[in-house]
């Protein structure tokens, strides 16, 4: 899309080309160009707090081609028959990217940043004061959810899961993130930010970690917890908001990072041990010294697992997407619920 234009599109009942060349066919005409609203508080005149709203319609999408990109994310939706497999299956990936279109509104709302600084090599500890944003605060509910943030004249945002606990938000006044820079990404430029600068957030979203399917503790007493990289962080707003670890006879993080100097919350190893949980550091790369488990988070613990009762054992995953299968798939032929394996996403 080039030009005046700047993305946006109106699709007829008659056949339009694409910016590639695809065909593409609408039965509703729409517009999908951006109608901004702003909604002004009235709360604070010496911080510019307002609230933007980015309305797209939400009707349905269907076409032979369609994109949807989302902070390096890619959906696409095959052009042949060949490629669809099924028009059942088609037609299921076309209702993923209608899902998509009508869930794309957000509000927006401002707020400086009130710490950055390393964590680990290439992950970045960013707090962010939301104590003039109640509907900020009120919107984060579960250990798990996540929100979009975007930064100065940047109109792509990066989704970020909150790593503080919900109960940080309404006792400090902020959220907290774990955040990896990524070269060429709205996340490094979050990170080459300083103290005072204003970024823009939506409220908190997604269901979160489901702790209520692994509870009540006397019933599920293991609870086999499994993050990778900045995955760890939904964990620790888990571990710290509490689900019951100290009551449960069988609590363990199997976390996985590149070195130490990759792994993020060391510093915290002592506390969440004395909640109740286990850590089990997972290296991939290290070096000569380390004397702890060595390889992927997946095969440490296959070759450690102990699994005695499956009807009693809950999981939690985050990370690498081929942990997440492999730890499934393991879980699963283990006699474990996969309604007990939990996910943020």
């Amino acid at each position: 899309m080039g030009g005046d234009n700047k993305g946006a599109w109106s699709f007829g009942h008659e056949s339009h080309l694409n910016c590639k060349g695809y065909k593409l066919r609408q039965r509703k005409k729409i517009d999908l160009s951006p109608q901004p609203s702003y909604i002004f508080k009235k709360n604070s005149l010496d911080k510019r707090s307002w609230k933007q709203q980015e309305q797209k319609p939400a009707a349905r999408v269907e076409a032979d081609t369609a994109i949807l990109d989302r902070q390096g994310i890619g959906y696409q939706v095959p052009q042949n028959k060949d490629e669809q497999g099924s028009e059942h299956h088609h037609r299921r990936r076309l209702a993923t990217v209608s899902a998509a279109v009508r869930q794309d509104t957000s509000i927006w709302t401002q707020a400086p940043l009130s710490e950055i600084e390393p964590a680990a090599e290439s992950l970045f500890h960013v707090s962010i004061d939301i104590s003039d944003s109640p509907d900020l605060v009120a919107s984060h509910t579960r250990a798990g959810q996540y929100l979009q943030l975007r930064v100065p004249d940047v109109e792509k945002p990066s989704f970020l899961a909150i790593a503080s606990p919900p109960s940080y938000a309404a006792e400090k006044g902020a959220f907290e993130f774990l955040v990896k820079s990524v070269a060429g990404s709205t996340a490094e430029l979050l990170c080459g930010l300083k103290k005072g600068d204003v970024v823009e957030l939506s409220q908190a979203s997604g269901r979160g970690f489901e702790i209520d399917q692994i509870e009540p503790a006397e019933k599920y007493p293991i609870v086999l917890i499994f993050a990778t990289g900045s995955g760890i962080s939904p964990i620790r707003s888990l571990i710290e908001y509490g689900f019951s670890a100290d009551k449960r006879s069988d609590v363990r993080l199997y976390y996985g990072a590149r070195n130490l100097k990759r792994m993020a919350y060391q510093d915290r190893f002592k506390d969440w041990e004395s909640s109740g949980v286990k850590i089990v550091p997972v290296l991939s790369q290290p070096d000569g010294r380390w004397t702890g488990e060595s390889g992927y988070v997946q095969s440490a613990f296959a070759k450690a697992k102990q699994i005695y009762s499956p009807t009693g054992t809950g999981a939690v995953l985050c990370g690498q997407k081929q942990m997440t299968e492999e730890i499934t798939s393991i879980l699963v032929s283990d006699g474990v619920s996969s309604e007990k394996i939990l996910k943020n996403f």
